[in-house]
């Protein structure tokens, strides 16, 4: 099968290196930043400057750009130039309405379209052990399986059209929760004198114990905004009051990678406008 990466930054660019190491057919790349393009060709994709000249040239297009809108311009912008029964993999993370919005160009450009997002990020790209939770007619994801697995751990199938991202969604949820109520409880170890980041590792084999916890160090707090506003928007269009997710939206805004390592290295960490230091001793 003939594979065209769309969107060649940090996650794409991974990901296009796993499939061609993968082989089985041609890796062709676009990007709109030249350098990217010279990053996937480092890799062995052929790039391409245009996606009307990609768009026929392969039988599976991975979508990997940045936001919803971007997503749109490039399904919509590819899909006229491809031959009929072409399968699209979005596997950005995007609003679940935006997949059921490009059901339809999709289809009238006689199509397939899927959506494939990722969970475990840049590390996960790099090391080839991504999942992807996938949304769509069963065989249409069948299809994408052995491209999909390249640089997946695991492929799953989740539901129809949208709920690879719904999946996504609710993943997100519980990953930015579970990083203010980590830090918030380490924060109160630091505070009464613990070594947090020991105390972190001795909790790794506690009932207490998190992928996120896991994973800490990597985190990298690059999307919660969006996640979040994804979040409530679906449990608004739900007619759900979710209160717990209200404040995680707010709380989450004010954590960065440099305040966890504070948190597990340094001597103080910051949290609500204050300094938190260890008491003295008793």
């Amino acid at each position: 099968m003939n594979v065209g990466i769309i969107g060649c930054g940090a996650m794409g660019l991974a990901m296009a290196g796993h499939i061609v190491k993968r082989g089985g057919g041609d890796v062709f790349a676009h990007d709109v930043d030249p350098e990217h393009l010279k990053s996937a060709a480092g890799v062995g994709a052929e790039p391409f400057a245009s996606l009307d000249e990609l768009g026929p040239r392969a039988d599976l297009l991975i979508v990997m750009v940045a936001t919803d809108a971007q997503v749109r311009d490039v399904v919509t912008g590819v899909v006229p130039h491809c031959r009929p029964g072409t399968l699209v993999a979005v596997a950005s993370t995007v609003h679940p309405a935006t997949m059921r919005d490009l059901a339809e160009p999709v289809a009238a450009a006689g199509a397939k379209l899927i959506d494939a997002p990722v969970v475990f990020g840049l590390s996960g790209a790099k090391e080839g052990t991504l999942l992807s939770l996938c949304g769509g007619a069963e065989a249409d994801v069948a299809e994408a399986r052995e491209t999909l697995i390249a640089y997946s751990k695991a492929v799953h199938h989740v539901g129809p059209l949208g709920h690879g991202q719904l999946a996504k969604t609710v993943n997100n949820m519980l990953h930015w929760a579970a990083c203010v109520a980590n830090y918030e409880a380490l924060l109160l170890a630091k505070r009464h004198g613990m070594d947090a980041q020991a105390l972190r590792e001795v909790l790794l084999d506690c009932p207490a114990e998190n992928g996120t916890l896991r994973q800490w160090d990597n985190t990298r707090f690059t999307w919660p905004e969006k996640d979040m506003d994804t979040a409530l928007e679906l449990a608004q269009e739900g007619g759900l009051t979710l209160p717990l997710f209200g404040q995680i939206d707010q709380l989450i805004k004010l954590l960065k990678p440099d305040h966890v390592k504070a948190l597990l290295h340094g001597d103080s960490a910051p949290y609500l406008g204050r300094e938190v230091r260890p008491l003295p001793a008793p």
